[in-house]
């Protein structure tokens, strides 16, 4: 199945139907998908055919949901680009994916312009939001920027259909790059599609929902949200960039049914003050991925939002979607004590894999590791990436005879729920014994006085590594080195401890909130007795 369909079918469905609120702007169903015709004819006239990239930076705005469908409409392939990304990792990112055409939101013009001489293969700029037309003639090819409401506006609509089937190549989506250069994941339409026709319900006409999209467009999350939406035929609540006052003021005013929230704009929503002075028991559902979700976060969001159905959905870049969920009923603490403390456990998990998945957990050899026993997890199926564009060294190293490596370590309990234990690079090794930082910084941020906690390895002479924890305290709390790692030991096997503490007042972070163990290693790597 090709994506454009999902619109498709929702606009001959209900061509009436609200599909998108942004802002003062409201677009039906039917009015989106004229835009997206028009805008695909406009490509088309400006030279883009089937294969060739064309890369977006922009907030979330509805300009980016058009631009994806027109792209696939031409059988062309979409790059969404992290608009918080440097001079040199924008140039990468244009010039490795060789697009022939940039659009850029009004913030980011400056940004493009300081790099138009790097760019070895755009022939055209689009501007979004407004009417800009600046000549820059530093350029070979056309040197006007491109208005994008002027281009639709001035077009017909694009009458052919895409002939790209499910497994033809539809988004490159660069990963974060924690080391070196970003790497693009491709993606086909049935990456996402496998997912969508499995485990989403299908545009009905007498249920209307309505889902705030709030993680950005350049994530995985949010273009996995945005899809599912429009083949559910649900209205997108856009949110042009998360903000917990804002989130909460459209949820009431929109009366919005879902929403998809990575921990860290959970634990913003809850903590903002006017929290409990707005209405939001309009919210049916809350999905949460894309970063580890403490145990306490959860907890506290399941009282705070008595009425609303929770699930954990777990999966990455790589796998483009969904591989495995903790559904709505593992998210009720009802039942009698031991049924409680069994469903308090399996909360802090990733659910079960998917039945449309293959999921095992590995060694180091791809041998299928013990219950209980920490492994690397692994994943097969229609919608893992097709590997990383012009890099066949890193998809060989990281598809193995059809398995994705994901680099996410878990085990597995008795009952198949996957629990994770950080990442493979993150891994400390103390004196041969494997620590996994993520149960170290579970045991740590259930202490009452602090607020957050990562736990990195240093290198030591001695022991190979030795456990340090960067920790991040409530309020105006003191707390003392001694107390914390006293705290730990009582809780888990000594040399798991952490031997040293180093107190900061947050921890750095992406946009999606996952903590950057990278800067924290370089700026607090130093050997235990310098510290």
């Amino acid at each position: 199945m090709n994506t454009t369909e999902c619109l498709e079918i929702a606009a001959l469905i209900a061509p009436d139907r609200l599909a998108v609120v942004f802002e003062n702007n409201r677009f039906t169903y039917d009015a989106i998908l004229k835009r997206v015709n028009r805008l695909a004819t406009a490509l088309s006239r400006l030279g883009i055919q089937r294969g060739d990239r064309v890369a977006i930076i922009q907030v979330n705005t509805n300009e980016h949901i058009e631009t994806y469908f027109a792209v696939a409409k031409l059988d062309a392939v979409f790059v969404p680009l992290n608009f918080r990304s440097r001079e040199d990792e924008l140039t990468y990112m244009i010039n490795v994916s060789g697009a022939k055409i940039v659009l850029a939101g009004p913030r980011y013009r400056d940004l493009i312009l300081s790099i138009i001489h790097k760019l070895d293969t755009v022939e055209y700029f689009i501007s979004l939001e407004d009417d800009t037309n600046a000549t820059y003639p530093s350029l070979k090819l056309p040197t006007n920027w491109q208005s994008y409401e002027t281009l639709i506006t001035n077009e017909s609509q694009y009458a052919s259909h895409p002939v790209s089937d499910g497994d033809d190549l539809s988004i490159i989506m660069f990963t974060a790059g924690t080391t070196g250069s970003p790497k693009g994941v491709m993606l086909s339409h049935e990456s996402f599609t496998s997912y969508i026709l499995d485990n989403v319900t299908p545009i009905e006409l007498d249920i209307e929902e309505r889902n705030i999209l709030t993680v950005p467009l350049y994530h995985i999350a949010g273009v996995q949200a945005m899809m599912a939406a429009i083949y559910g035929g649900r209205t997108l609540v856009i949110q042009r960039q998360f903000d917990s006052s804002g989130w909460i003021n459209l949820v009431e005013s929109e009366k919005v049914d879902r929403a998809m929230l990575v921990p860290t704009m959970l634990k913003q929503i809850m903590d903002n003050p006017n929290f409990a002075l707005h209405d939001l028991s309009s919210l049916k559902i809350i999905t949460y991925g894309a970063a580890p979700m403490p145990l306490d976060i959860i907890k506290r969001a399941i009282a705070a939002f008595p009425d609303t159905h929770f699930i954990n959905a777990f999966g990455q870049t790589e796998t483009a979607a969904t591989i495995s969920m903790l559904p709505p009923e593992a998210h009720v603490l009802t039942g009698s004590p031991s049924e409680v403390e069994l469903k308090m456990k399996r909360l802090a998990s990733i659910g079960k894999p998917l039945p449309d998945v293959d999921v095992r957990i590995v060694d180091e050899d791809g041998i299928s590791v013990p219950i209980g026993v920490i492994g690397e997890i692994v994943a097969r199926g229609p919608r893992v990436m097709k590997g990383y564009w012009m890099e066949e060294n890193a998809t060989k190293e990281t598809i193995i005879e059809g398995w994705l490596h994901t680099g996410d370590l878990g085990y597995l309990d008795d009952e198949g729920y996957i629990f994770l234990s950080g990442r493979a690079k993150d891994f400390i090794k103390r004196g041969g014994e494997m620590i996994s930082p993520e149960e170290v910084e579970r045991v740590i941020q259930s202490h009452p006085a602090i607020d957050e906690a990562a736990i990195i390895g240093i290198p030591d002479t001695e022991w190979g590594e030795r456990v340090r924890a960067i920790v991040v305290i409530k309020g105006n709390i003191i707390l003392s080195e001694s107390e914390i790692i006293e705290y730990c030991r009582q809780r888990l096997a000594s040399f798991k401890k952490p031997e040293s503490v180093i107190f900061t007042r947050k921890l750095p972070r992406n946009s999606l909130g996952k903590v950057l163990k990278r800067v924290l290693r370089e700026s607090y790597s130093h050997p235990l007795s310098c510290s």
